[in-house]
């Protein structure tokens, strides 16, 4: 009784919502596969039709003589004759309901946009061959500097993901080049999956560019920031995991202050973590001027000599203010299918069962 009563209130609720169907709310995705069927099966039907009235005129002809159409036609319908259209009836009423689902109705896609607690980041590791140097580590990615980088930044993430943030976070990997493996997105797992990918030796030596060019990583990282239209917006930094060792002073025109200007006049911190073991503020050559150059668009350098040093700084990082950022949400609901082919199918069962179990419903027209 409650599967009768459910599937009633089922059926009355999409009689209902069928007028407000329309392709602004619920778009047919397949209308032009259902002109087709819905032509053929007329065709079909009016080819059935045609053939049984020639067959009936046909018959006529040969057995009734001319005196015999009078007793025909003077002979009384029964009262129920009508009723032999109804299996018929049943299935006109079920074949609009069966368009519908044929053309795989859908909700429009719906955009929201909704606050969370969080940062946009931009996480750079360095895979230059200058990062192939012995780091030792006893928590974090044993065998050089560069695998050490990949286990903090892995490390910064996860504690991120166990926080109540909701961070958009992309990944580059750079060396004289900057390669995006991941834009931004709000899939933790989807980062640390590529966090693991590149973080192997033999992806390491497999890397196409060992140069190093820390400029050209950032400029990378802020044209990403401007591709998602986030420059606007606040909540916006920048992570560079790397030994440091670049002393290049200029990259395509532009001085490293240039660059890191862009990064300023669209607040973007630079939190460089410059990993190199044993080796305190000023010991790698670069250090005082990467340091005067990232405080300048408010972030920080921190020259990690040692595993405690790395993890301190990704704690800093970490106990940021959360902030807020805005992000636009995709939302597409299920296709909305189901009820309307279920009508169909309920009326055209009944259709069925009234032209098998009784002979008054055979008979058409």
């Amino acid at each position: 009784m409650d599967t009768l009563t459910a599937l009633l209130e089922q059926v009355t609720g999409t009689l209902g919502e069928i007028g407000a169907l329309s392709q602004t709310t619920v778009p047919l995705l397949q209308r032009n596969e259902v002109v087709v069927t819905l032509g053929i099966i007329l065709l079909l039907a009016f080819g059935k039709l045609l053939a049984g009235i020639v067959r009936q005129n046909q018959g006529n002809q040969a057995r009734l003589p001319f005196p015999g159409l009078i007793p025909a036609l003077a002979k009384k319908q029964s009262v129920l004759a009508p009723l032999r259209h109804g299996a018929f009836l049943l299935f006109l009423v079920g074949l609009p309901f069966f368009a519908v689902a044929l053309a795989d109705p859908h909700t429009t896609l719906i955009q929201e946009r909704s606050t969370f607690p969080g940062h946009r980041i931009a996480i750079l590791i360095d895979a230059s061959l200058s990062m192939d140097s012995s780091f030792a580590t006893d928590r974090l990615g044993w065998g050089n500097t560069f695998l050490a980088n990949v286990a903090a930044a892995e490390y910064f993430v996860r504690r991120r993901m166990d926080g109540s943030h909701r961070d958009l976070v992309s990944l580059v990997q750079f060396g004289g080049e900057a390669y995006i493996i991941t834009p931004f997105t709000n899939d933790y797992e989807n980062i640390l999956l590529s966090i693991g990918l590149i973080g192997t030796p033999e992806e390491y030596d497999r890397f196409p560019d060992h140069g190093t060019l820390i400029m050209n990583a950032i400029n990378r990282g802020v044209q990403l920031f401007q591709t998602f239209n986030f420059l606007e917006m606040q909540g916006n930094l920048m992570v560079i995991f790397s030994d440091g060792q670049d002393t290049h002073a200029m990259y395509e025109g532009q001085s490293l202050d240039e660059i890191l200007q862009q990064a300023a006049d669209n607040s973007i911190p630079v939190y460089f973590i410059r990993t190199a073991y044993n080796q305190q503020l000023g010991d790698v050559l670069p250090d005082n001027t990467w340091k005067l150059a990232v405080e300048r668009t408010g972030g920080r350098f921190y020259p990690a000599a040692d595993e405690a040093a790395i993890l301190q700084a990704v704690h800093e990082i970490d106990a940021l203010s959360a902030g807020q950022i805005t992000a636009t949400q995709y939302v597409a609901h299920q296709p909305q299918f189901a009820s309307f082919a279920l009508i169909a199918l309920v009326t055209w069962s009944a259709a069925l069962v009234l032209g098998l179990g009784l002979k008054l419903f055979r008979k058409f027209p």
